[in-house]
């Protein structure tokens, strides 16, 4: 969901990181399961979450 919101605005960019590569980012971010989200180091969740609920957690980074 995080890459086609990407694709389809330029205001927006997204990266998957391989946890077990980069050690440090996934310390950085507590990363303890996968996938897990980070917006703007304001928002996160971890798992896989229904549209609806994604574009909250999206409007809610964004306030």
């Amino acid at each position: 969901m995080a890459h086609q919101l990407a694709i389809e605005n330029v205001h927006i960019t997204a990266d998957v990181i391989e946890a077990s590569e980069f050690i440090d980012l996934a310390q950085r971010y507590h990363v303890q399961a996968v996938p897990k989200t980070v917006i703007n180091d304001r928002v996160e969740f971890t798992g896989a979450l229904p549209e609806p609920r994604f574009m909250q957690e999206v409007l809610k980074a964004q306030s």
